[in-house]
C-alpha cells in the first residue's frame, strides 16, 4: 500500500495544471481561512426546495466536510457528535432490515436512512463521501413519508458529486488499535461536459476490547452529463464490502426484576469482548442513484429519481442475556443470512412563481416506495459469561458453533412493505418577510406479514404540515412556528400463544406523531453568527407498546409525550476561528398505557440522556511564519441515561460522562497534517437502550492528505 502512494503521489507532482485550476484551488484556500465553512447556508433536501436556513420554518443541523476533516473524523457517530441533541444508542449489528446504527433525538431512536433525499438501508455511512450531513428535527413525514423517519427526526447524507476540473486528494491515517486507513477522492473531466468521481477507502481497525476487528473496501464512482442548458444526469454509487468480529451486546433482562444496581460490575471487564475474531460476519452492500434534472422553463424544474440498495449479512451475530442473578449473562449466537433489498422511484416538480404579486414556492411529488427484508438462522444458547470473575464457558470457535447449531431449527422470516405516495408542499411569501408553507401527503401502504403471505388489507393516510417564517430583520433575524406530522405504517407481526407458539397475524394501525414548535434563528454580524434556538412539543399516540399479559405479543395501547428545547450556534466570530457548539434538554414520557406492563409515568428507554451538550472550535493561523497552523478542541456531553427504566422491573442508571477531543494541524495548499487525540482524559463511559456498552477509551490518530 505504501509504494501504491508513492506512485500516486510522484505521478501527480508530473502533473501539468491549467491556470484555471490552480486559481481554484487558491480560492479555495482564502475562502478557507477568511470564511465560515462550518456553515450550511442552505438545502434542498429539507423542505425539498432551495431554501434558505433563516426562512425555513423546521429546524435541523448541516455538518458540513470540512468539519469532518478539521476533526479527522473516521466513523458517522464522530461526525453526528456536531449535530445538537443528537446520542448514539446502539452500535451496527449488520443484521438485516435495521442493521445500522441507532441513535436517539428528541425522546426517539431514529437509524441514518437517507441518502441525498432518498431512501437507503446500506448499514453503512463512510464519511469519505459525505458533502454534508443534515439532521432534520421533529416527525417529518409529510415530505419524506413513514419508511424511513423517526419521530424525534431524521438524518440524510448528501454524497459527494462531480465537479468541471481536474483535481481531488490522496489521504493516509494510522493510530491506536491498529488503524490503518486510506482513502482516494479524484475528481476529472471525461470529455466535453462530462465528469466524473471516484471516492475510495480502505479502513481497518481493532476493537479496544481484546477482540474484536473491522475491515472494509469502499468504492463510490459518481458520474454527471450536462447534455444541455436544460437537462442533466447524474449517477451516483456506493459498494462496500466488510468484514468484522464484534462483541455481543449485554442486554439486561426485561422480564425479570432487575440484580444490578450500580455499573461497577461492569466497569470491571471494560476491555473484555467476550467473543473471538474467527466468529465474523461480513456485510457487503451496494445502492445506486440516478437523477435526471429537467428545466422545464423559467418557473418550473423537473427531478426524477430512481434509487436502490441492496445490503447482505452473513455470519455470525450473538448476544449476552442477563440471567437475573446478579452475575451471569447467557450468550445466544446464530449463524445468521440475510438481505434487505430497496426501491424507491420518485417524480418531483419544483416552481418559482407569482401569482398576482405573491411569490410560491412549490414542489408537487409523487413517491413509490418498497423494501423487502429477508432473514435465516437458528439461535442456540453458547456458554455462560461470568461479570463477576470474568469466567466465559462459551466456546468460541467456527466449528464447535456450527456443532451447535447443527441440531437447531433454523428459521426464515420474510417482510414486505410498498408504499405509493402524493405529496404537495407550498411556501407563499404574503410579504417579503412573511411567509407561510402548508404541505399535506397522501401515503397508500401495503405489506406482507412475517411466517406468513397473507397480503395486510391497505392504509391510506393523511399527514399535513404547517410552518410561518416573520423577519423583523431581513435575512438577520426570523421568527418561526410549525406544526408537524409523522406516521409510521407498521409492518404487520404475529401472534403468539402464551407457549409462544405463532397463532396468527396481528395487523396494526398506523402510528401518529403531531409535533408544535416555535423558535428564532439568526444570521448575525456579518453573517458570522448562525443561532438557532426552539422549543418544541411532541405527542405519540397509538404506540406500539409490549403486551402486559403476554411478553410475545404487542398492543397499540400506548401514548408518549416529548418536550423540551434546543440551541445551536454555528460561528466565525473572528478570521481563522469556526465554532460549533449545542446544548438540548428533553422531558419524555409514557402518559397512556396499561399500568401493568411497567412503562407509564416513566421515561421511555430510547429516549437517550435527558441533558446533551456538543462543543467544536477550530483556530488556524492564516498570517505569519505560523500559517497554516491550526489547533482544534471539542468536547460531547451527556447526562446520566436510564437504559433500563420500568417500574415491574426497575431501573439501569448509566452514568453521565463527559469526552474530550482535541487536533493539532497544518494545512499548506497541496497538503494537511491532522494529529488527532480523541477522549484524551481516558473517561470510561457506557451507551445503551436496555444494553450496557462500554465505549472507546483513549485513542491518537496521524492523518496526512496531499491535494493534486
Amino acid at each position: 500500500m505504501k509504494k501504491t502512494i508513492m506512485s500516486v503521489l510522484s505521478l501527480c507532482s508530473l502533473m501539468a495544471y491549467s491556470q484555471e485550476s490552480k486559481e481554484k484551488n487558491i480560492d479555495e484556500v482564502l475562502i478557507y481561512a477568511t470564511k465560515n465553512v462550518y456553515k450550511v447556508d442552505s438545502t434542498d433536501v429539507v423542505a425539498k426546495l432551495p431554501l434558505k436556513n433563516i426562512e425555513n420554518p423546521q429546524v435541523y443541523n448541516s455538518i458540513s466536510k470540512y468539519v469532518i476533516k478539521d476533526q479527522l473524523s473516521t466513523s458517522f457517530q464522530a461526525v453526528l457528535n456536531n449535530a445538537t441533541g443528537v446520542s448514539r444508542l446502539w452500535e451496527s449489528t449488520g443484521r438485516a432490515g435495521d442493521g445500522a446504527e441507532y441513535y436517539t433525538m428528541r425522546g426517539f431512536s431514529v437509524q441514518p436512512t437517507l441518502v441525498n433525499g432518498m431512501p437507503n438501508v446500506n448499514n453503512f455511512v463512510e464519511p469519505i463521501n459525505i458533502e454534508s450531513t443534515e439532521v432534520l428535527k421533529g416527525p417529518s413525514g409529510t415530505l419524506f413519508g413513514s419508511s424511513v423517519i423517526s419521530y424525534g427526526g431524521l438524518i440524510n447524507v448528501t454524497t459527494k458529486k462531480p465537479y468541471d476540473h481536474f483535481g481531488g486528494e490522496i489521504g493516509a491515517i494510522v493510530g491506536s488499535n491498529k488503524l490503518n486507513r486510506y482513502t482516494l477522492d479524484v475528481n476529472a473531466p471525461l470529455g466535453k461536459n462530462v465528469f466524473a468521481r471516484l471516492v475510495s477507502a480502505y479502513h481497518y481497525e481493532d476493537s479496544f476490547q481484546d477482540a474484536g476487528f473491522n475491515k472494509y473496501i469502499f468504492v463510490a464512482p459518481s458520474l454527471k452529463v450536462v447534455a444541455s442548458d436544460k437537462l442533466t444526469f447524474l449517477i451516483n454509487t456506493e459498494f462496500k464490502s466488510s468484514e468484522g468480529a464484534n462483541a455481543p451486546m449485554i442486554f439486561l433482562s426485561r422480564y425479570a426484576p432487575l440484580s444490578f444496581n450500580s455499573i461497577d460490575i461492569f466497569e470491571k471487564y471494560y476491555k473484555r469482548s467476550f467473543t473471538d475474531n474467527s466468529l465474523t460476519v461480513k456485510t457487503p452492500s451496494f445502492s445506486l442513484q440516478g437523477q435526471v434534472l429537467y428545466k422545464i422553463n423559467k418557473n418550473w424544474t423537473s427531478q426524477t429519481v430512481v434509487s436502490t440498495s441492496n445490503s447482505k449479512t452473513d455470519g455470525y451475530y450473538q448476544y449476552l442475556w442477563d440471567s437475573a442473578n446478579g452475575d451471569e449473562f447467557t450468550r445466544f449466537i446464530s449463524k445468521v443470512n440475510g438481505s434487505t433489498y430497496t426501491v424507491d422511484v420518485q417524480q418531483n416538480f419544483q416552481g418559482d412563481f407569482k401569482i398576482s404579486s405573491i411569490r410560491n414556492r412549490m414542489v408537487v411529488g409523487l413517491d413509490y416506495f418498497s423494501a423487502d427484508v429477508e432473514s435465516n438462522g437458528a439461535w442456540v444458547a453458547n456458554g455462560t459469561v461470568s461479570l463477576i470473575n470474568g469466567t466465559d464457558t462459551g466456546k468460541l470457535t467456527p466449528y464447535n458453533t456450527d456443532l451447535i447449531l447443527s441440531n437447531a431449527t433454523s428459521s426464515k422470516t420474510t417482510s414486505n412493505i410498498t408504499t405509493k405516495s402524493l405529496y404537495i408542499s407550498d411556501v407563499i411569501d404574503f410579504l417579503p418577510n412573511l411567509s407561510v408553507m402548508a404541505s399535506l401527503r397522501l401515503d397508500h401502504y401495503q405489506g406482507v406479514a412475517m411466517y406468513s403471505t397473507e397480503e395486510v388489507k391497505s392504509q391510506t393516510t393523511f399527514s399535513p404540515k404547517f410552518g410561518i417564517v416573520y423577519q423583523p430583520i431581513m435575512n438577520k433575524l426570523s421568527l418561526f412556528a410549525n406544526y408537524m406530522n409523522g406516521f409510521k405504517n407498521l409492518a404487520p407481526g404475529n401472534l403468539f400463544d402464551s407457549t409462544g407458539n405463532v397463532i396468527g397475524v396481528q395487523v396494526y394501525d398506523p402510528e401518529r406523531a403531531n409535533q408544535w414548535e416555535v423558535g428564532v434563528k439568526t444570521n448575525l454580524y456579518k453573517d458570522k453568527i448562525s443561532l438557532t434556538t426552539s422549543y418544541y412539543h411532541i405527542l405519540v399516540s397509538n404506540k406500539l407498546m409490549a403486551d402486559a399479559t403476554n411478553p410475545n405479543n404487542q398492543v397499540q395501547s400506548g401514548e408518549v409525550e416529548s418536550k423540551g428545547f434546543e440551541i445551536s450556534l454555528v460561528t466565525n466570530p473572528i478570521q481563522g476561528l469556526s465554532m460549533i457548539a449545542g446544548y438540548s434538554y428533553n422531558d419524555s414520557k409514557v402518559t397512556k398505557d396499561d399500568a401493568s406492563a411497567g412503562y407509564l409515568g416513566l421515561r421511555p428507554e430510547e429516549a437517550g440522556p435527558q441533558n446533551l451538550f456538543n462543543f467544536w472550535a477550530n483556530y488556524k493561523i492564516s498570517t505569519g511564519v505560523l500559517k497554516g497552523l491550526g489547533f482544534g478542541v471539542g468536547a460531547n456531553y451527556a447526562s446520566q441515561h436510564k437504559t433500563l427504566n420500568r417500574s415491574n422491573i426497575g431501573t439501569f442508571i448509566l452514568p453521565s460522562y463527559l469526552v474530550f477531543n482535541s487536533v493539532i494541524s497544518y494545512t499548506a495548499n497541496k497538503y494537511n497534517i491532522n494529529l488527532k487525540f480523541d477522549n484524551f482524559t481516558n473517561e470510561k463511559y457506557f451507551t445503551g437502550w436496555s444494553t450496557v456498552t462500554p465505549q472507546r477509551p483513549s485513542t491518537v490518530a496521524l492523518g496526512v492528505d496531499f491535494k493534486f
